[in-house]
């Protein structure tokens, strides 16, 4: 047996023949494979096994020849939902459990190049997804496509992360299966111009008071959403254009002197204008100390926040034209004047004006 073997050994030596390999395996891709495209905040777990998603509209894609992809992930408390796009055209919800699972994302693709990309459809606040890597059924990985040119972050609310804005039963609720970023202004602007996307954003926050302890400039600047101590390093990664869509629960909060984070951040003394106008020009500023060459756009609407009589346009208004700055600019989009958050179609208005803002006014070099 073993002079057999020998045989064939050297048989495909001396004639050049090459053993054959499968064509269709399982090829196995480690969450740190360079033809991996992540998009937004993205850690690493404490051993460093797998990556760590938290935040709205975060993104993981690959490109590959193969008829079968499938993803390991482990969901922290089960209530995540990710978008799962093939080929840029055909579009799928995941909703995954606590477990660590390997999910099958499409199978039975026509044999060629194909694309994966998942995205994270709710906000950081029901728990972290850990990405250990990808499972392909083909014959090889292909490279990422070229990297965009413009970085565009968003720091926003419940508006941002897409609250509701597939719930059309009247409920408005914030779960995954009716929440979905990708659908959002944040994310259709982001699109609409090719570029990198970072969605930092939670539903009900503000910049001076918010529903619950924690205010935008104490969120602002994490990582990881859920850890005081984590930092995003702003210096390794630059925005071109930022993007500050706050104040609508501002505006709720300072009317309600009884209610908890009311008295929490300003006792019993309600923030006069002058405080309010310098509240957000002082977020814009911390913002710009981060980004020295970033566009920044300052956005309000389209609830309650611009309708007719609101002040809060004024109070952004000014606040932006005591800064002095050239690059930072304001987009108020009219009150959408129905109930509940804004649902896709009302999305796509803030979109149409913010993208059609930044092309005229930012990109036009």
């Amino acid at each position: 047996m073993k002079n057999f073997l020998a045989y064939i050994i050297i048989f495909f030596l001396f004639t050049n023949c090459k053993i054959p390999i499968a064509k269709n395996h399982f090829m196995s891709i480690n969450h740190t494979d360079k033809n991996i495209v992540y998009e937004g905040r993205i850690g690493k777990n404490a051993d460093h096994t797998a990556q760590e998603i938290y935040w709205s509209g975060s993104s993981i894609k690959i490109n590959f020849e193969g008829t079968t992809v499938k993803a390991i992930l482990k969901d922290e408390n089960g209530k995540n939902y990710f978008n799962v796009i093939i080929d840029g055209t055909k579009f799928d919800t995941l909703s995954l459990n606590p477990e660590k699972n390997t999910y099958t994302l499409a199978k039975d693709l026509p044999s060629g190049k194909h694309s994966v990309e998942l995205t994270k459809r709710n906000e950081w606040t029901y728990g972290t997804t850990l990405f250990y890597g990808f499972e392909i059924l083909g014959t090889k990985i292909l490279p990422k496509d070229e990297e965009k040119s413009v970085f565009i972050e968003f720091y926003g609310d419940s508006i941002t992360t897409g609250h509701g804005n597939e719930d059309y039963s009247g409920d408005d609720k914030s779960e995954g299966d009716v929440t979905n970023n990708y659908n959002t202004y944040a994310a259709m602007t982001a699109r609409n111009i090719n570029a990198e996307y970072s969605c930092i954003a939670r539903g009900g926050i503000g910049i001076m008071v918010s529903w619950f302890n924690m205010i935008m400039p104490e969120m602002y600047y994490r990582l990881n959403p859920n850890d005081v101590n984590s930092k995003w390093d702003f210096s390794k990664k630059q925005a071109d254009i930022m993007v500050v869509n706050l104040f609508q629960n501002d505006s709720w909060i300072l009317n309600r002197p009884d209610y908890v984070e009311f008295k929490q951040r300003f006792k019993d003394q309600k923030p006069n204008e002058k405080q309010i106008i310098k509240a957000y020009g002082t977020f814009i500023k911390t913002l710009r100390e981060k980004n020295p060459t970033a566009s920044i756009v300052c956005v309000l609407g389209n609830m309650d926040i611009t309708k007719k009589g609101s002040l809060w346009p004024e109070y952004v208004q000014t606040a932006i034209n005591a800064l002095n700055d050239k690059k930072i600019h304001t987009c108020f989009v009219p009150y959408k004047n129905t109930k509940g958050h804004p649902k896709v179609e009302e999305h796509k208005v803030i979109a149409k004006a913010l993208t059609q803002l930044i092309k005229s006014k930012i990109m036009i070099n």
